[in-house]
């Protein structure tokens, strides 16, 4: 038995393709939880159809302009290119690549034709036209909106919905509601719309009158927005239950969450959000001149960051920041290496002056015999997370100092609050408080007819899971309203690419440093915008680095006469000739070998052709060399059609 089980492990592990094989390879559409087709757009814009960029980008997601702008990408993390190897010229190995900088892209194309550059009747009316030629995934709107003049998708009468919340979860719900036939009513507790896109995130890294404009398009659609409305005091939860077919709670995590530190409750302590929400809307809270920010996320970060933006307007600063100036500390149990902020936000927060005082936690708030505060007690941290990434810190007892401070915010995560509940609310059960059960497939809860999107559905996560949240509901709205399902099925084909190039050394240019506004121009105006845009030239140039994962080479066994050619030219590695007896027997394989060499099938005499998908780059040098034509380049083509069981 042990001897077998040696010689499985020397065995090569492979996976034979199935369907759905080479659409997963696209994977930066696998990773979007709104299935947007990055390669589509990137790969537009390599061959200079910018427009057509901007749909493919719009299709699926109603915040394609903000995502531009503050996505946190998931789409570059799963990026093909930052696995390959990057080599010198001599052939050695350097680093690996870095992804494409897909989003810095996509806001590209939404300066040139998105809502900040065009009405919203025009986005529409492009949109309805636009049929997705390559990859358009179940999430596509202009799909859902050619279903239903085909006849294959039944659109709901004009039932109303409630939704409470504009935040991004709760507008994408009202926007795909609008698609399905509703007439959603979106309840904001704020004076403006699209609630911690427009409270919560800092001018400097979203443009307001962006914001207004991409939630004008799902008002086109049909959207009613209700602003300066509280549930609970301006309108009851009971009498949403009563007036509207459904009810989805898209509130968020808005409120701070204490840290119930000794001294913590008192003037000269607020929550960072609570902070970014007084600034947005102009208003402007005691801070002093010595200011703690406790947290190391990105929320931290924005505050940090606002805080330095709101003395630039204070009398006693000058435009060389020189002492005297207000002084910005942030206080994270995380090292430097363990910050869950960005990179680039740590490197813009150090460039505008903001201090780290990382690796310790506070303890208690120092206040003085006015009960102002005075200090921040804090205490090494020897340990965040345990062996199983739990948050489970550890501290040094002994080792403890005090940061002397006049303010103190602190940004160490927010909870939601669902206290207008109490009304009307009583059978929507709730696993801890604020946090309701949830059904994950339907989003809905254990009350009947309501739903939920956005934080309550997942926890906090990134812009873009709030809005596949939101999608997700306003489909379980509909099957709950109608008693219809929506059902997609997906047309798969694949199309050879007879004359198929790429851009010459392509494979040799490097990620853009996004150009971004120096340190001294950005603290001149809260309000300037951090991160440029990039120019057309820069935007063609990276986005020919895009690998084009649903493109593939496809191997014709029957006139491959094993020269070796293929491997041999490859300049990654990728293919590997190899007998038949070295690889493991396991899973479809057998089925495979069987089925084309019989039963009794010589496995050392007879050939296989592996590919490592993760080296690849499509250069199709492997075609051009083969002497039998047994390789083509092939491009996998899929779209959605939607239909109602």
């Amino acid at each position: 038995m042990e001897l077998t089980d040696q010689l499985v492990e020397t065995l090569i592990q492979v996976e034979v393709p199935s369907n759905g094989y080479h659409k997963g390879l696209i994977s930066c559409q696998v990773a979007c939880p709104v299935h947007t087709d990055a390669r589509g757009y990137v790969r537009a814009i390599a061959n200079g159809d910018f427009e057509q960029a901007y749909l493919i980008a719009r299709g699926p997601n109603p915040f394609a302009s903000i995502c531009g702008r503050i996505c946190g990408a998931p789409c570059e993390t799963s990026c093909r290119r930052g696995k390959i190897p990057r080599t010198d010229d001599d052939g050695s190995f350097v680093t690996m690549d870095r992804p494409i900088a897909i989003r810095a892209l996509k806001r590209f194309v939404c300066e040139s034709y998105g809502a900040e550059a065009r009405p919203a009747a025009e986005i529409l009316e492009a949109l309805r036209r636009h049929l997705p030629a390559v990859a358009g995934d179940g999430e596509e709107m202009v799909l859902l909106l050619r279903a239903a003049v085909q006849g294959t998708f039944i659109p709901a009468k004009g039932e109303q919905v409630a939704i409470i919340g504009s935040g991004p979860a709760g507008l994408s719900a009202a926007h795909d509601l609008a698609l399905l036939g509703f007439k959603p009513v979106v309840f904001e507790l704020e004076p403006v719309a699209a609630g911690m896109l427009a409270v919560g995130v800092p001018e400097y890294r979203l443009p307001r009158e962006l914001i207004r404009r991409e939630v004008s398009v799902i008002e086109a659609l049909g959207a009613e927005i209700r602003c300066n409305t509280k549930i609970g005091r301006d309108v009851s939860f009971h009498s949403l239950r009563n007036e509207f077919s459904a009810v989805i709670i898209a509130v968020g995590a808005k409120s701070p969450r204490a840290l119930g530190l000794p001294g913590e409750q008192g003037p000269g302590i607020f929550g960072g959000v609570d902070f970014l929400r007084s600034v947005a809307l102009g208003e402007r809270l005691p801070l002093g001149s010595d200011v703690i920010v406790i947290g190391g996320g990105n929320v931290a970060y924005d505050v940090a960051r606002t805080v330095v933006r709101q003395a630039a307007y204070d009398a006693a600063r000058t435009a060389a920041r020189l002492p005297g100036t207000r002084r910005v500390r942030l206080v994270s149990l995380e090292t430097l290496e363990e910050m869950p902020a960005d990179t680039a936000e740590i490197i813009e927060g150090d460039e505008e002056g903001i201090e780290r005082v990382s690796g310790w936690g506070p303890v208690a708030v120092q206040r003085g015999n006015q009960g102002n505060v005075v200090g921040l007690d804090i205490k090494r941290c020897l340990r965040v997370y345990d062996e199983q990434r739990r948050f489970s810190p550890q501290f040094e007892e002994g080792d403890r100092q005090t940061l002397q401070c006049d303010t103190v915010l602190i940004a160490a995560g927010q909870a939601p609050d669902l206290s207008f509940l109490e009304e009307g609310g009583a059978d929507v059960e709730q696993f801890r408080p604020g946090w309701p059960k949830v059904d994950s497939t339907t989003l809905m809860t254990s009350a009947k007819g309501v739903f939920v999107a956005g934080d309550l559905a997942h926890g906090t996560r990134l812009l873009i899971d709030a809005v596949a949240s939101g999608k997700k509901a306003a489909r379980s709205v509909y099957q709950y309203v109608t008693g219809r399902a929506l059902h997609p099925e997906t047309l798969m084909s694949f199309i050879r690419l007879d004359r198929y190039k790429r851009e010459p050394g392509f494979e040799r240019i490097r990620r853009i440093g996004l150009p971004t506004l120096g340190p001294e121009e950005r603290l001149k105006d809260p309000k300037a915008l951090v991160e440029q845009c990039l120019g057309k030239e820069e935007a063609v140039r990276e986005a020919s680095r895009c690998l084009d994962c649903g493109v593939t080479p496809v191997f014709d066994g029957n006139r491959c006469i094993l020269c070796g050619g293929c491997a041999d030219v490859c300049p990654t590695l990728c293919l590997k000739i190899v007998p038949l007896s070295s690889l493991s027997q396991m899973g479809n394989l057998a089925e495979l070998v069987e089925s084309h060499l019989g039963e009794s099938a010589d496995l050392e005499n007879n050939s296989a052709i592996l590919k490592d998908e993760e080296r690849c780059i499509r250069c199709a040098l492997c075609v051009d060399r083969c002497p039998a034509d047994a390789i083509a380049m092939e491009q996998v083509t899929f779209q959605t059609e939607w239909r109602t069981v």
